[in-house]
């Protein structure tokens, strides 16, 4: 996620921070290695670039961004960068398809600030209702989050129509929380609802890629960084790391809700069992 971060931030990226990106993203496993002397020089720039370039990206310097690197290199699988290919066996979709998810959720769990979602999750619990914006395949991941969170006692809905999420947000004012879901970040009718919301005094949570025009709406922006391309099963494991941050997210506003709550979900689990429904419990 790191690499893919570095990609989707290029164009933001003064001209000299834009050099070291390209020297990172042209021999990574060499950065890993390498001093910060030895990257200036392969990027033609001074030591004090790229340590603008690492705060840049959100680390404290050097030091941070090179371990980070690393890690996200040492975890990656192979085969997660190929393309499904037309003469591949089963076995190689499912090595293929399987390393690229699992690369992308330890990409997500090296990456994802805890301290964003602690912010997150205080202004959650603090919300009187919370509205989730998606479109496509965001427009999913918005709607899984409302069925996860309304059962976290606060009134919450999902909306994926443009016109009806651009007049909800219109309506929102402070106590309110929306979070916004766009793996582009780039939706022109998506960021308008973002700024009507932030405009009334909502809290807007942003779940984008960095650099992006929805992600300078939100009041609490958390980066999902990931790398796009030509590839139709890309948005597949992309969507998942959106989902496993919604899940972070849900369950721990479920947990901050204290003893009584998970005992009202639990009754909940029980009258379900007498329709001998199963209840998709995410808090054991």
């Amino acid at each position: 996620m790191l690499l893919d971060s570095i990609r989707t931030q290029l164009d933001s990226l003064s001209k000299s921070e834009r050099k070291v990106a390209l020297a990172v993203l042209a021999a990574p496993s060499a950065t890993v290695s390498q001093n910060i002397t030895a990257l200036a020089r392969a990027a033609q720039v001074s030591e004090p670039t790229v340590v603008r370039f690492c705060r840049t990206l959100g680390y404290d310097g050097w030091h941070e961004f090179k371990l980070k690197l690393a890690q996200g290199l040492a975890l990656a699988l192979p085969g997660a960068s190929e393309a499904p290919d037309q003469d591949d066996l089963a076995s190689d979709l499912i090595n293929k398809i399987c390393s690229r998810s699992i690369n992308t959720l330890l990409d997500l769990r090296n990456n994802l600030k805890p301290e964003l979602i602690q912010q997150a999750l205080e202004v959650l619990a603090r919300a009187n209702k919370i509205e989730f914006y998606g479109h496509g395949t965001s427009g999913f991941v918005a709607a899984d989050a409302q069925h996860k969170f309304f059962r976290s006692g606060v009134p919450t809905v999902a909306y994926t129509d443009p016109a009806i999420h651009s007049i909800a947000a219109a309506l929102l004012r402070q106590g309110d929380a929306v979070v916004a879901i766009s793996q582009r970040g780039n939706n022109p009718a998506l960021t308008r609802s973002a700024k009507l919301a932030k405009a009334g005094g909502a809290d807007v949570i942003v779940l984008a890629p960095s650099g992006t025009p929805l992600a300078e709406m939100a009041t609490l922006f958390i980066p999902i960084d990931l790398v796009f391309a030509t590839d139709p099963y890309t948005p597949i494991s992309a969507r998942l790391a959106y989902l496993v941050v919604i899940d972070v997210l849900a369950v721990g506003l479920a947990l901050r809700r204290g003893p009584e709550f998970r005992k009202k979900m639990q009754n909940a689990q029980k009258a379900l069992q007498e329709f001998d429904m199963q209840f998709d419990s995410f808090i054991g």
